[in-house]
């Protein structure tokens, strides 16, 4: 922000008053969280529709014909297509955007005209893939055209919030979390090139608008534990320690858990998934005792105006990132095991990465939208608990109903999406009633852009 006044004193060859310098600040602020919004937005869209309902719609088919393949592949992969990307992808590249260059106290702000840029284009990329997977509309078309400008609008972001030298006070090095950051934007690069050589391939050779089940396998694993999960391991590191007043983060042990991470990712997309699920398992638990989240924290935890139990989601989902690892170990030990396998992805998808999300997204999001405080943190409360309710009777009935071991656990599938869409539905009404809300005043130029 000072180097935006910097630059606007030197176009019109004058100081700027402080109040001046203010005023610059708080519209760029303002800018920035309606950008923000408007990614968050879109965000809650793939979550709630082509997400969450088609997710909820494809177990009810299923549990109808006791059947995990009941349901077109293309549907499935639709589903994940906008969770993955419609929802936690947007929700990451509008956190991106925001606070990635003002958390290194980067000197030059990026246009925000390219950001506008790839929010079109990513959002409308994302819809489109989704009505090609169900509608099969214009697919052989779409699937790369979509594919392509997925990664033109990555592309974009990361020139945006990447073309900043770091000028954090008196050093030169990046924090640890910004390489772990970094690292996971690789393997988002990586998943978008992979979704784009898929895609190519199935356009050109395929009966339909879905990935062949070897190639579907591996790109959800290069889509969850490559790109999702080193993610929230980064931004973990840079939040968790001030939000839960834990311990300062043991650097080395979280290197290590990257790299048994990245080791696992690479053995998984080699076809050797024993060991892969051996090392993903690893990487988890290095990476927890690297937060040090089960120790006794140095400081009360920052709950002020989200629900007190925030503290306690966030662990549990780290407790659900060890179980999606070790169901991965028990999957690959069987010779059949669909009900394994999607378990140990709800595990990790929905028991870990939306339940960081519903946690450190409601403490984070309306401090970023404008300064807003959350609308009820007892509907916060509410999310959490159903999906940690519904996460736990869709993890345990699917293992039990697709590997044949309880006929009656099939009973139980379509109570659990009802539960986990109610939570969907309390997360996406507390966000959007906060974004409605009118944002605290700031009258402190110190406060303006803190964040």
């Amino acid at each position: 922000m000072a180097d935006l006044a910097t630059r606007i004193e030197v176009q019109q060859g004058r100081a700027l008053t402080p109040e001046e310098i203010f005023e610059i600040t708080r519209a760029r602020e303002k800018a920035l969280s309606r950008l923000l919004m408007a990614f968050i937005s879109a965000g809650l869209g793939f979550m709630l529709l082509p997400g969450t309902f088609l997710g909820v719609w494809n177990l009810i088919a299923i549990t109808d014909r006791h059947a995990a393949d009941s349901v077109p592949p293309a549907w499935i992969q639709a589903h994940g297509h906008a969770q993955i990307f419609g929802w936690i992808g947007s929700f990451i590249l509008g956190i991106g955007f925001y606070s990635i260059p003002k958390l290194r106290r980067a000197g030059r702000p990026f246009a925000l005209w390219r950001a506008w840029l790839c929010w079109t284009v990513w959002t409308a990329a994302v819809a489109l893939r989704w009505a090609a997977n169900v509608y099969l509309w214009h697919w052989r078309a779409l699937l790369p055209a979509t594919a392509a400008a997925e990664v033109v609008a990555f592309a974009v972001f990361l020139r945006s919030v990447s073309g900043h030298q770091a000028k954090s006070a008196g050093k030169d090095k990046l924090d640890l979390w910004i390489w772990v950051v970094i690292i996971a934007a690789f393997g988002f690069l990586g998943d978008l090139l992979a979704n784009l050589a898929g895609s190519i391939w199935v356009a050109a050779n395929g009966s339909g608008p879905s990935f062949p089940p070897g190639f579907d396998q591996r790109f959800l694993v290069l889509s969850t534990w490559g790109f999702l999960v080193p993610f929230v391991w980064g931004f973990s590191a840079k939040w968790l320690p001030v939000f839960l007043g834990l311990r300062e983060v043991r650097k080395r042990r979280l290197l290590t858990a990257v790299g048994l991470n990245t080791a696992g990712v690479v053995c998984a997309l080699l076809g050797r998934v024993l060991a892969a699920s051996v090392l993903l398992l690893a990487a988890s638990l290095m990476a927890i005792l690297a937060l040090r989240l089960f120790e006794p924290p140095e400081r009360p935890p920052k709950i002020k105006g989200v629900h007190s139990s925030f503290p306690v989601f966030v662990r549990l989902a780290y407790v659900w990132l060890l179980i999606a690892a070790a169901l991965g170990i028990w999957a690959a030990t069987l010779s059949e095991a669909p009900g394994a396998w999607g378990a140990s992805r709800h595990a990790l998808t929905v028991g870990f990465l939306a339940m960081m999300v519903f946690s450190v997204g409601q403490r984070i999001l309306p401090a970023f939208s404008g300064m807003r405080l959350l609308f009820s943190p007892r509907l916060m409360l509410a999310a959490l608990a159903l999906l940690a309710l519904g996460c736990t009777l869709r993890v345990s009935c699917e293992a039990l109903a697709y590997q044949g071991f309880a006929a009656w656990a099939w009973a139980l599938l379509p109570v659990s999406a009802v539960i986990e869409l109610s939570a969907v539905l309390a997360f996406a009404v507390n966000l959007g009633a906060t974004f409605i809300r009118k944002p605290r005043v700031v009258t402190d130029p110190r406060v303006a852009g803190s964040w």
